[in-house]
C-alpha cells in the first residue's frame, strides 16, 4: 500500500515522535506550505492594488480565489520536478482559478523565490509564534521550581564527580535563563523577518514595466499586507534572514537540550534526584518509567546543529540568484523549525510536570561521607592550624573516610586541636551552599 493510500506521507511524523502531533508539525506540513504559498501570491495582487498597480477587483478574485482546499499539494509537488520548484505549477492553478478577467494579475512581476522566500518567512513567522509560547511556559514552570528548591541543597557536580554543595533552585534558575536568552532570540528574528520581492534579478524592473511608476514602494505595501519586515534590497542571495532563523533555533535546541541533559542524569535510577511526571513505558521491561520528554529534547538538540550547517552552507549562493543553494534550505528549515517546535513542546511538558526529591539529593550528599565540603574546610581550618597543617590533615582524613568508612566529621571531632571549632557547622553540607540563594532570586528577577 502506497503512502498516499496510508494517508500519511512524509508529514505523518513516523519517525519523528519529537515534532509528530505538535503544533509545529501542523505549521510547517504540506498544507501550511501551500497556504503560505497561495497567502504570499495574494498579498502581492493586493499590494498592487493599493498602490494602484492592480484593480481592487482582481485584488478581491485572487484573494478569494487563492483557498488551499481547492488545490492538491501532491500534484503541485510532482508537477513542481519540471521547474525545480512548487511555486510554477502553482501560479498556473491559482491563475486558472482566478478566471481569465483578473488572471493575468496573479504572480504579475514576481519571481519564484519571491513568492518561495516569503512564504518560507510566514510559516517560520507562524512556527516561532509557537515555539515562543511554549518557552514561555517553560520559562514559567521553571520559575516555580527554582522559587521552590531556592534553598533545596544538592551536589555540584563538575567532570562527572561531586565538587562542591549547589541547590536545586539555582539550577532550575540556570535552566530558565537559557530558556529566557532563547525566547528573546526567537522573538528577535520573529520581529524581522522579511517579504521577499525583487523580480527576476532583484531590480523590480518587471513591475515598472507593467506601469508601475514607482516600483520601489511595493516591496513594503507587500510586506505590509503580510505582517512582515519591509526588506532593505531583495535578498534572493543575501541569506541573512535563513541564517538568522538557523541561529535561533539552533541555539534554542542546544539551550533546551541543557535542561534534558541534566534530567537524564539526574533521573538515573542510582541518583534519583529528578523524575519526569509521566515517564514513558519499555516494550520489554514493565518496570521502567523512562524519562521520555528528556529524551526527545536532548535528541533534538543533537539534530539542530547538523539542519542549521546546511543553511548556513547555502548562505554562499552565486550571482543575483543561485542555482541549489536556495533549493537546500527548504527541507532542512522544515526539519529545523518542526524540531525544535517539538522540542519546545515537549521541553514545556518536562518542566510542568518534573518532580524533585530533596530527600535523594540529602542522601547523595553524603555519599563522599563529608568531603563534599573539603573545600571549606581548607579555608576555615587554616587560621586554626596553619595552611600546611590543615592541607595534610584534610589529605589524611579523606583517605580514612575511605579505609574506615567513616565521616569525616566523626574523624574531625576526634581531633585534640579542634576542641573549640563548630564541626558539625562546617560539615554540614547544606550549609555551604554559598550565594546560591541570592543568585537564584537575582535570575529570578528577570522577565
Amino acid at each position: 500500500m502506497s503512502s498516499v493510500e496510508y494517508g500519511g506521507g512524509d508529514d505523518a511524523g513516523l519517525l519523528g515522535p519529537g515534532w509528530s502531533g505538535s503544533a509545529a508539525a501542523a505549521a510547517t506540513g504540506d498544507r501550511a506550505w501551500l497556504r503560505a504559498l497561495l497567502d504570499a501570491e495574494a498579498a502581492l495582487t493586493r499590494a498592487q492594488a493599493t498602490l494602484g498597480q492592480a484593480p481592487a477587483a482582481a485584488a478581491t478574485a485572487v484573494t478569494e480565489a487563492a483557498d488551499p482546499g481547492r488545490f492538491d499539494a501532491g500534484a503541485l509537488a510532482e508537477r513542481g520536478r519540471g521547474g525545480g520548484n512548487p511555486v510554477i505549477p502553482l501560479v498556473a492553478d491559482l491563475t486558472k482559478a482566478v478566471g481569465p478577467e483578473h488572471g493575468p494579475y496573479v504572480h504579475r512581476g514576481a519571481t519564484s523565490q519571491d513568492i518561495m522566500d516569503t512564504a518560507t518567512m510566514l510559516v517560520a513567522a507562524r512556527t516561532l509564534d509557537l515555539i515562543r509560547a511554549d518557552l514561555g511556559r517553560t520559562a514559567q514552570a521553571l520559575a516555580r521550581l527554582a522559587a521552590a528548591h531556592r534553598d533545596t541543597p544538592m551536589p555540584g557536580r563538575t567532570l562527572t564527580q561531586h565538587a562542591v554543595p549547589t541547590t536545586f533552585g539555582l539550577k532550575a534558575a540556570g535552566w530558565r535563563s537559557l530558556v529566557l536568552d532563547a525566547r528573546d532570540r526567537v522573538t528577535r528574528v520573529r520581529e524581522s523577518l522579511p517579504a521577499q520581492l525583487g523580480g527576476a534579478a532583484g531590480t523590480l524592473a518587471a513591475f515598472g514595466a507593467y506601469g508601475a511608476e514607482h516600483a520601489e514602494q511595493l516591496p513594503a505595501a507587500y510586506a505590509r499586507e503580510l505582517g512582515l519586515t519591509a526588506p532593505l534590497l531583495p535578498w534572493h542571495t543575501l541569506r541573512t534572514p535563513i541564517a538568522d532563523l538557523a541561529g535561533c533555533l539552533a541555539f534554542t535546541a542546544g539551550a533546551l537540550g541543557k535542561t534534558a541533559a541534566d534530567v537524564l542524569i539526574l533521573s538515573r535510577t542510582e541518583i534519583g534526584e529528578v523524575a519526569e511526571g509521566s515517564g514513558g513505558g519499555s516494550s520489554a521491561m514493565p518496570h521502567k518509567a523512562n524519562p521520555v520528554r528528556a529524551t526527545l529534547v536532548a535528541a533534538a538538540a543533537r539534530r539542530a546543529p547538523q539542519l542549521a550547517a546546511v543553511l548556513y552552507g547555502s548562505m554562499a549562493a552565486a550571482d543575483e540568484r543561485p542555482a541549489g543553494a536556495w533549493h537546500a534550505e527548504w527541507e532542512p528549515l522544515r526539519d529545523l523549525l518542526r524540531t525544535v517546535g517539538g522540542a519546545a513542546r515537549d521541553a514545556a511538558e518536562l518542566a510542568e510536570g518534573l518532580r524533585v526529591h530533596p530527600e535523594a539529593m540529602r542522601r547523595n550528599l553524603d555519599l563522599t561521607h563529608g568531603l563534599i565540603v573539603s573545600e571549606r574546610l581548607s579555608a576555615e581550618l587554616t587560621p586554626v592550624l596553619g595552611r600546611a597543617r590543615a592541607k595534610s590533615l584534610l589529605t589524611e582524613l579523606a583517605g580514612r573516610t575511605h579505609t574506615e568508612h567513616r565521616t569525616l566529621r566523626e574523624l574531625l571531632a576526634e581531633e585534640p586541636d579542634l576542641t573549640d571549632v563548630d564541626i558539625d557547622s562546617l560539615t554540614d553540607p547544606a550549609r555551604y551552599t554559598g550565594a546560591a540563594g541570592v543568585l537564584t532570586d537575582r535570575a529570578l528577577e528577570r522577565r
